[in-house]
């Protein structure tokens, strides 16, 4: 039986709408954008006959220009894929319609179903979604369009600004409007469902679009049980009404249903978490008598929610995949406004475009792919695209001066990760996926030195058996980039490489092996005593403050910390994992959270000396407002210090006078300056009143994440619970995906796991129970295919311990998919949950 291949499945969607694509521009936004480099899709639209890919926020009128078949008449024909719901892509779909006015025909492709636009809050549309957008963006068109024939009449310049300016101005909608002008007639606009507009780490795990309405949409409402915006609440057991539903949630399931439905499987449905089973619900509700009529390939899908399981996203495991995702710098979001809809902010979510520097390392030292051509050709042909904003006599190739003055050509090699680049039928990055971090740099090493011996290149270089630093890989990255065509052809294994040797250069790997090891600490520390923890994490703080304000005075604020010191902000991360091993370990140690009242008034005493000694390192959210107060404060103190303290020649004239009477009428003055500094020491002492009621509500967020063991219903009972190994495993335990594929494929009873009968099988075990032929509740172990999707992300080593589980587990044939709403890393754990998004 066939294997499934998310990457490949997804390509395969692109190749079925070949008759739209052909002669056609295609626009896609941020969210398709993501997705199809992950896929490597760019290649396959010029295959298919594609005129030109372009972004759609981003669309000019040289778009139509840019024709990559050479074709010389005009574009009829226009495709728009989107990943957001058609009401938020709808202005930029308007604007490129009036932008190109000789299309006819505009084929609309959304991974938003007609039932996620029904059924979300934020969309006006109903039942027949689709349908009724076509008319209403013909009826926008229309409107706009007979405004810039208005605006053409009385002004004959600036015609197209003219026209843009007044799209500004447009509704999202239109009601009410006459489409019986002229300039609508001939536009035929379709719109289509493309479910599979999704992100394929490997073959076997992919991730939403962080730019996508899906992965955007809010996961929980505030209230008492609830920690982020982004992420599930804690699964208590009492589930909420389907009205109660975040929207993030319901665009979830109406996602799995369709991507289920594309990839042709029939889906015995389990849940663990509150937020799951209402995913899961909605999705048995979907089902229908037509789908179990239709031959299908049977499949489970276990819904997990990511709450059950912070510690994992939180730690800095043991993953090359993890780290060159949390290292490198992401490409800039579109928009980096959160929206809010219906009261709920939407969720700005990192891009998962990782950007590689490859033009840095081969720039480190004199290389021959500078002479080669490459960079030149390059930047002359994007300087080319920029020409409209050119005076047109400066435009052509550039001169040294303009080289100098213009964008470093290091920056033009930089590349991202695309999935499906593989070596020998082999993905690169499901390889990688696969490994810790010393095989998975080893690997990337012998893929390095094949690629050299297939292109007859030998490089005079040092290395050591088992091991794989960056000199090494660099040296073999500048060999094999030294010509164009050597570089093209192996440019897959050359952007992992180049990934793979800045995560390993010492300034990257210090801070992540500082990480790693404070996190041992705390897990050791965790099977100790409460007041060993306790002390652990105070020392981490305190530290962390003597190296930020150490990189203070030195004026170079990155110099020690990228030593592998800590900073504040990366202290507090490690007291959230503090308390949360505290919680699982002490649940009992104090009235409010794990830790007695001296312990807590320790750590309490700890963040406040560090934000008083340093404001600007407390410029975070439940610090908002302040901070500026702080530093006023600071230096106000500083100047005291400096008037007080005088220079050792300086003579104090008024002590040697003993005439009292000169000092006549000074008094009111000692009495100003005394008012003065009672009323400073009176603000200084409501500041810090202020800052440790801020602290305060920091450590009640705490207390709350402390509880996650004992308010999670499937963690409550212990089958679930954090199984210390850690003597064998440095970074920690194993998340929560591998202790729960263990016991599922091993048949053991799981508490809190749901299964949802679909509608036929509840009417059997309703109508033929009491005769004994009801159907048996089905076991995921018994599937040949099972999709695990974690409702608020996973990263890197959760998909490697899931394979790992069942490998373990003896049933290696079983096709394990493993997908999530986002990539999750340890800064965006922090930014959920102390940042922005929290619920604190």
């Amino acid at each position: 039986m066939a294997l499934i291949d998310v990457a490949i499945s997804s390509l395969n969607s692109i190749r079925q709408i070949e008759e739209d694509v052909k002669d056609a521009i295609v626009y896609i936004d941020a969210g398709c954008t993501e997705s199809f480099q992950f896929a490597g899709a760019f290649p396959l639209f010029l295959e298919l006959g594609a005129r030109a890919v372009c972004s759609l926020e981003n669309m000019t009128s040289l778009d139509a220009v840019a024709d990559w078949n050479s074709k010389f008449d005009c574009a009829k024909r226009i495709v728009i894929m989107t990943s957001r719901l058609l009401n938020d892509a709808h202005r930029y779909m308007l604007r490129c319609l009036s932008t190109h006015e000789g299309v006819h025909r505009c084929s609309v492709f959304t991974s938003i179903s007609e039932g996620s636009h029904s059924a979300s809050p934020d969309s006006p549309l109903g039942s027949d979604a689709y349908r009724e957008y076509e008319t209403l963006l013909v009826q926008d068109y229309n409107e706009h369009t007979k405004k810039s024939d208005k605006i053409s009449k009385h002004k004959r310049v600036s015609t197209f600004s003219s026209a843009l300016e007044s799209l500004t101005m447009e509704p999202i909608i239109s009601e009410n409007v006459d489409i019986s002008s002229s300039g609508a007639q001939g536009l035929v606009v379709t719109v289509h469902l493309f479910p599979l507009i999704i992100c394929p780490l490997t073959p076997r795990a992919f991730v939403l679009p962080s730019q996508g309405s899906v992965a955007e949409a809010s996961l929980s409402c505030q209230h008492e049980d609830s920690l982020s915006f982004g992420l599930p609440p804690i699964s208590t057991g009492s589930m909420p009404d389907t009205d109660d539903v975040p929207p993030g949630a319901t665009l979830t399931a109406h996602f799995l249903y369709q991507l289920a439905l594309k990839m042709e499987l029939k889906l015995e449905i389990f849940s663990l978490g509150d937020l799951s089973k209402n995913v899961g619900k909605i999705l048995t509700d979907m089902s229908s008598l037509y789908d179990v009529g239709r031959r299908k390939r049977s499949a489970g899908l276990l819904l997990v929610d990511r709450t059950l399981d912070l510690i994992t996203p939180c730690c800095h495991g043991d993953s090359l995949f993890d780290r060159i995702f949390s290292s490198l710098p992401r490409a800039e979001r579109f928009s980096s406004q959160a929206q809010l809809k219906q009261g709920v902010p939407s969720i700005n979510r990192p891009s998962l475009d990782v950007q590689v520097p490859l033009g840095e390392l081969l720039s480190e030292e004199p290389s021959k792919i500078r002479d080669s051509g490459l960079p030149e050709g390059v930047e002359a042909f994007l300087r080319g695209w920029d020409s409209y904003t050119s005076d047109p006599k400066n435009v052509g190739l550039l001169n040294e001066s303009d080289k100098k003055s213009s964008t470093n050509w290091t920056e033009l090699l930089n590349g991202s990760l695309v999935a499906t680049e593989c070596f020998r039928g082999t993905p690169y990055l499901e390889a990688m996926i696969d490994r810790r971090t010393k095989d998975g740099s080893v690997l990337v090493k012998k893929w390095l030195q094949e690629a050299l011996r297939r292109e007859n290149i030998s490089v005079n270089v040092r290395a050591r058996p088992g091991y794989a630093t960056k000199p090494e890989l660099q040296a073999m990255i500048k060999a094999l980039s030294q010509s164009q065509s050597s570089l093209l052809k192996n440019k897959g294994i050359i952007q992992l490489a180049a990934a793979t040797a800045s995560v390993l250069d010492e300034s990257q790997s210090a801070k992540w092996d500082a990480f790693s090891s404070a996190e041992m600490m705390l897990n050791v520390s965790a099977g100790d005593t409460s007041q060993g923890l306790a002390a652990q994490i105070s020392d981490l703080i305190n530290k962390s403050a003597v190296a930020e304000l150490q990189a203070k005075k030195n004026e170079k604020p990155d110099s020690s910390l990228s030593r592998g010191l800590l900073s504040f902000r990366d202290a507090l991360l490690l007291t959230i994992v503090g308390y949360i091993l505290a919680g699982e370990n002490f649940p009992t140690s104090g009235s409010g959270g794990p830790f007695s009242w001296q312990e807590e008034h320790f750590l309490k005493e700890a963040i406040v000396d560090t934000v008083l000694e340093n404001p600007s390192a407390g410029n975070l959210k439940f610090f908002n407002g302040l901070t500026e107060e702080l530093e006023d404060r600071l230096n106000r103190l500083k100047s005291d210090e400096t008037k007080e303290t005088p220079s050792d020649d300086q003579i104090d004239i008024d002590a040697l006078d003993d005439d009292p009477w000169g000092k006549w009428g000074e008094d009111d003055e000692e009495e100003e300056v005394d008012n003065s500094k009672a009323d400073e020491s009176y603000d200084d002492m409501q500041l810090k009143l202020d800052l440790c009621d801020r602290v305060d509500s920091l450590f009640r967020f705490l207390h709350k994440l402390s509880s996650l063991r004992t308010k999670n219903l499937p963690l409550r009972e212990g089958s679930l619970a954090s199984e210390s190994s850690f003597p064998g495993d440095p970074s920690g335990n194993k998340g929560i995906l591998y202790r729960l594929i263990t016991k599922v494929l091993s048949k053991q009873e799981v508490s809190g796991l749901e299964y949802h009968s679909s509608t036929v099988g509840r009417f059997i075990k309703s109508g033929f129970g009491r005769f004994g032929l009801g159907q048996a509740k089905p076991s995921l172990a018994d599937q040949s295919v099972i999709l695990v999707f974690v409702i608020g992300g996973i990263n890197g080593r959760e998909v490697l311990e899931a394979q790992e589980a069942v490998s373990e587990s003896g049933k290696p044939d079983i096709n394990l998919v493993i997908g999530g709403t986002t990539l999750l890393t340890p800064d965006d754990m922090f930014e959920l949950l102390l940042g922005q998004f929290s619920h604190f």
